[in-house]
């Protein structure tokens, strides 16, 4: 339309640009009916006359946890981004209201000293949400996209402890060997379980001869990247363990050769997975299903 782009969803466009001969639009002139359509109609984002076997809808909630923690153990900076991320197979034009708790709130800057809130910054809408109910009563009324797409996506700051609690001790014997205990331990309940565990340590770029004892999980070498990765497929919450690790040295080290240790100044890094589990404190209240014809929707939260 003049060169300015109308549709941008990806379902839509995904129906109209044809990239090999088995993908074909079978009748050019209903195609360029359903534009004109979903161009001009209210709902541009989703079509007339949708038809799926089982009705079904499900919603995740995703949370990545940024946080840098100094030496002595207190946490110089935590930020929290989350999403809201649905897969939509439903039939009609149904209409989808969910419901948040009430401490959802924008940061505003006159907010009540103690109050209990959830302050997001820079929170983010899929164009198919109502934003005035939003703003009355923290319901998010929408007819949503068929497929999958992202309803919400929100950052906030919030001082959070430390998940997983690593430390580490280095003992340097010169011309000879460095030795590195440490010891992880979960700060979270019993009733969760941290996934996938990587807890990657630096290493001198001259060290050699890697050694590791490890009560649980596995341990690899990566000279590559001067580091070493210890990895816990499962950690449960209230455990810890213990790992220990061994390196041989040059004769000559990098600080006498003139060169900077990048280990002494690269920090330790840990990257899990915690399923079922927020930290902002977000909770859904409840995902409702209306369509004028009535069928029976399932919705997985």
């Amino acid at each position: 339309d003049y060169g300015v782009p109308q549709i941008t969803a990806k379902s839509q466009l995904e129906r109209l640009v044809c990239v090999s001969d088995y993908h074909q639009i079978v009748n050019p002139n209903d195609s360029k009916q359903n534009i004109t359509n979903q161009v001009t109609g209210a709902v541009s984002w989703r079509e007339e006359g949708i038809v799926h076997n089982k009705n079904e809808v499900f919603l995740d909630v995703i949370e990545k946890l940024d946080i840098v923690i100094q030496k002595n153990g207190r946490v110089a900076k935590c930020e929290i981004h989350g999403a809201l991320k649905m897969k939509c197979f439903l039939s009609g034009m149904p209409e989808l209201k969910l419901g948040l708790n009430d401490s959802v709130t924008l940061r505003r800057k006159n907010r009540a000293a103690g109050a209990k809130t959830v302050d997001m910054d820079d929170l983010k809408f899929h164009q198919c949400v109502r934003l005035a109910k939003f703003d009355n009563d923290r319901t998010i009324s929408f007819v949503p996209p068929d497929g999958e797409f992202e309803l919400m996506s929100y950052r906030l700051e919030k001082s959070v402890k430390p998940l997983i609690t690593v430390k580490c001790q280095k003992d340097t014997f010169k011309h000879s060997r460095v030795v590195y205990h440490v010891q992880t331990s979960a700060a979270f309940k019993k009733r969760s379980s941290a996934n996938n565990v990587k807890i990657i340590i630096p290493v001198p770029a001259d060290a050699d001869s890697p050694k590791f004892k490890a009560n649980t999980g596995s341990v690899t070498y990566c000279p590559e990247d001067s580091c070493f990765t210890w990895e816990i497929k499962r950690f449960n919450g209230g455990k810890s363990f213990e790992m220990r690790a061994q390196f041989g040295l040059a004769s000559i080290s990098a600080k006498e050769a003139g060169e900077d240790d990048a280990s002494d100044c690269t920090p330790i890094r840990v990257e899990f997975e915690i399923p079922y589990f927020t930290v902002s404190g977000i909770q859904v209240r409840y995902l409702k299903i209306i369509e004028k014809s009535g069928y029976q929707a399932l919705p997985w939260v």
